[in-house]
This record gives structure tokens, C-alpha cells and sequence, in this order.
């Protein structure tokens, strides 16, 4: 009995090390990359609450227009580390082929979006001098998206052969790239215009054309020559892309549904003042910063047990899939404890009004509970990735998010059925969507996870 409860430890141990192996590298990338959104708030914030509205309420339609397009491609990471794990490699080459021909696709609907937001923006009913910066913002990083989503896909080539590494060295050149950027671009030094929250933009479209040379730089390398994706060219194949299509549009709906309760809420807060924009999205940026790391938990997760699906290690991927959401479920709460005990010093970093920082530090009491439910649901979610299972996921996104999440904090927020709570009552609903998200994604991993049948079903 004791020898066998040792090779358990030992098993599990060894698993966690290979989780953790591919998890630390996406984790740094995942905080370069927030880091260029963090310092487009904090430069933009130094340089006019107006300003900072503005940025933020660009990225508020932004991210959730380009992670919808980059979770469809995402299905590309899922399906090469399962072939990588059939040892099955002459045949990633013809499907990163054909993800990135939805790249090239996604990219150009993206961009084609971004440059027509002012009739939502008058639509919605946003503050005039926060859309006059938030409009060219999104005008000029449309030039970079087509560029950021062929990034995107040749990474998951990478991440999916279980090469992570790259992520992190490109984040973090991408952001030693913002920073210089942002500070020319906001003020006008080297005899540029002075472009205020907008030079963020120009700055961010800038960036995700260097992302994309740097990984063709990698991926053109001896070490992928296995795979078989530079030997010749290929039209579009519907019959290789539908398969892709199938898993994908579920993860980018996913996507969508999550980031934009998150974008839709912001705008809403918009109609009460520029200064509940602010601290509305230090908040958001104070739990983004830490929910990265349990967000790349995720995407390591998808790549090991996507990995151990395709080798035929059915039951020990469920030990994966149960490393992952308690690792996760503990580091959140440890998040949760240090924003509480900190969080006068880490909104003091965003911003110098006084009236932004009061507001501030009410709503990072949300945060504590809204990072547990947000990590655990999905970290979850990865592992039901890695293994292509995406459409329950979405079905309980869109009923978490759509019919508890925003009608919650709407009725809360605009005091529909009581007195208004304001900017409150939307982090209220926002706290109860992710809450059920996270009990029933948790549950539907449990049922996924001991169910060989339907695994297989699912692997195709």
C-alpha cells in the first residue's frame, strides 16, 4: 500500500514539474503582454483622465474583436499537441497552413470593425471627449491586427510542440518596444505631433508587426523542419479548415462572451463619468495583472492534455486537469490576499487623481472575490480545451455571463428594481457570472475527464 501511494506522489509530482515547465514561460508572456496594456493606462493616465478613458475604452472594443478571431484560431494549439502527442508530425505542417489562412481572414474582419466603431460609440452613449481619443486609437491599431493574428498562429505552432519558451522572449521584447514607444508618441518628442492616448495606438499597431517578425524568425528555425510547414504552399482546404472551424468558434465565442460582458460593462460605466471609467479599469487592470497567471495556467494545460489524448494516456490527463485547478485555486486566493493588503500601494501606481484612487480602493474589495472565481473557471476551461471539448463551455459562458453576469449588474448598477448602486452593482453581477461559471465549468471538466468514451469521441 505504501509503494503504491509513493508512485502516486511520484507520478504526480513529475506531472506537476512538466505542467509548471510549460506553464512559466506562457505565465511571463501572459504578464509582458498585460504589462502593454498596463502601461498604456498608466501613461495615458498621467497624461489626462480624459486620455485614459479614452485608451480604455478602445481596448474595451479591441480585445474583445481580436480574441474572438484569436480564439477560433486558437484550435490550433489543441489539434497540433494532439498529433505532436500521436507522434503524428508530417501532419501539423498542412493544418498551421490552413490556421493561418484563418489568421489572414480574421485579421482583415477585425481591422474592418475597428474602423467603424464611432456609430456604436454614439449608440452606446459614450462620454464625447473619451471617443474623440478612444476613435483613432482603434483606427490606427487596425493596421496592426492583421499582422497580430498570424502571430498568434505561428506561436500556437510553437506552444502546441510544446515549445513555449519564444512566448516569453517576444512579450517581453514586444513590451521593452512599447514603453520608448508610447512615451514619443504621447508627448511628441523627436519632432513627432503630440498625440496624446492616441500615440498608444499608433504605438500598439507598431508592435504587432514586430511580434510577427520575431516569430517567423523562430518557427523558420531547423528545430520545426519536422512539421513540414515551410515545404510548400496551400490554397484554403475546407475540409482541413472545418475541423479547426468546429473547435475554434466555440473558444472565440468563449472569448468574446467573457471579454465583452467585461467591455460592455465599462461602456455602461462610461455614462456615469470619466473618473468611474478610471478606476473602473485600474481595477480591472489590478486583477488582470494577477489573473494572467492562472490564464496561462490554462493555455499549458490545453497543450498537456492535448498531448496525453493523443498518446492514449486517457485517466493520467485527468491528473493533469486536477493539478492545474487546485494549483490554480490556491495561487488566486494567495492574489486575493495580497491585493487586499495592498491595494492603496498598487492603485497609487495608476493613478494621481484623488478621486479616481478613492474609487479605486472599494472596488479592489470586489477583486478579491472576482480573481478566485475568474482564475478557477478558466484555468477549467483550458483543460476541457485540451480535450476539444469547446461547445458546453460556451453554452455555460453565454448563461453565465449574458442571462446572470449583466442583467445582474445592470438592475444593480442603474437601480432598476431599487435604489442605484453604481459602478458597484455592476461588479456585484460581474462577481455572481463568474461565480456560476466557475462551479459549472468545474463540473463539465469532471464529467469530461473520467469519460474515455467520450474523449475519444471528441478527439476525433
Amino acid at each position: 500500500m505504501t509503494t503504491n501511494h509513493s508512485v502516486n506522489h511520484s507520478a504526480i509530482g513529475t506531472e506537476a514539474r512538466r505542467l509548471l515547465l510549460l506553464a512559466l514561460p506562457l505565465m511571463g508572456a501572459q504578464l509582458a503582454q498585460m504589462g502593454m496594456g498596463v502601461t498604456d493606462v498608466i501613461m495615458a493616465g498621467h497624461y489626462s483622465s480624459v486620455d485614459l478613458a479614452g485608451v480604455m475604452l478602445a481596448t474595451s472594443v479591441m480585445w474583445p474583436v481580436t480574441m474572438l478571431l484569436m480564439g477560433v484560431v486558437q484550435a490550433v494549439t489543441p489539434a497540433i499537441a494532439q498529433l505532436n502527442g500521436a507522434n503524428k508530425h508530417s501532419e501539423i505542417g498542412e493544418l498551421l497552413r490552413q490556421g493561418l489562412w484563418m489568421a489572414i481572414l480574421g485579421g482583415l474582419i477585425a481591422s474592418l470593425v475597428l474602423i467603424n466603431t464611432a456609430p456604436f460609440y454614439r449608440f452606446v452613449g459614450v462620454d464625447p471627449n473619451a471617443a474623440a481619443v478612444s476613435i483613432p486609437y482603434l483606427e490606427m491599431t487596425a493596421f496592426g491586427v492583421p499582422a497580430l493574428m498570424c502571430f498568434y498562429c505561428l506561436r500556437f505552432l510553437a506552444d502546441g510542440t510544446g515549445y513555449t519558451r519564444p512566448a516569453l522572449i517576444i512579450a517581453v521584447s514586444a513590451l521593452l518596444c512599447k514603453i520608448p514607444l508610447n512615451y514619443i508618441l504621447i508627448h511628441g518628442h523627436l519632432g513627432l505631433p503630440e498625440l496624446g492616448g492616441v500615440g498608444c495606438g499608433v504605438a500598439q499597431a507598431i508592435v504587432m508587426w514586430v511580434q510577427l517578425i520575431l516569430i517567423l524568425l523562430v518557427v523558420s528555425r531547423e528545430r520545426f523542419d519536422h512539421t513540414r510547414w515551410m515545404r510548400h504552399f496551400s490554397w484554403p482546404d475546407w475540409q482541413r479548415i472545418k475541423p479547426l472551424l468546429v473547435v475554434g468558434v466555440p473558444i472565440g465565442l468563449t472569448l468574446f462572451a467573457e471579454i465583452g460582458l467585461f467591455s460592455l460593462t465599462t461602456l455602461l460605466i462610461g455614462r456615469f463619468g470619466a473618473e468611474f471609467v478610471a478606476s473602473h479599469s485600474i481595477a480591472m487592470n489590478i486583477n488582470g495583472l494577477l489573473f494572467m497567471l492562472p490564464f496561462a495556467l490554462g493555455m499549458a494545460v490545453t497543450i498537456r492534455i492535448g498531448y496525453r489524448v493523443g498518446a492514449g494516456e486517457i485517466m493520467p490527463a485527468r491528473t493533469t486537469a486536477a493539478i492545474a485547478v487546485v494549483s490554480t485555486v490556491i495561487f488566486s486566493i494567495i492574489g486575493a490576499l495580497f491585493i487586499l493588503a495592498t491595494r492603496e500601494y498598487l492603485v497609487a501606481i495608476f493613478s494621481n487623481d484623488p478621486v479616481v484612487r478613492e474609487l479605486s480602493y472599494s472596488l479592489l474589495l470586489f477583486v478579491v472575490f472576482f480573481l478566485i472565481f475568474d482564475a478557477t473557471q478558466a484555468t477549467a476551461i483550458g483543460c476541457l480545451r485540451g480535450y476539444k471539448d469547446t461547445r458546453r463551455p460556451l453554452i455555460i459562458a453565454l448563461f453565465s455571463y449574458w442571462v446572470i453576469g449583466l442583467p445582474l449588474g445592470s438592475a444593480l448598477g442603474f437601480g432598476w428594481f431599487s435604489d442605484p448602486m453604481g459602478v458597484y452593482g455592476f461588479w456585484i453581477g460581474l462577481s455572481s457570472g463568474l461565480g456560476a461559471a466557475a462551479c459549472l465549468v468545474c463540473a463539465r471538466l469532471w464529467h469530461v475527464s473520467k469519460n474515455e468514451t467520450l474523449i475519444r469521441t471528441l478527439a476525433g
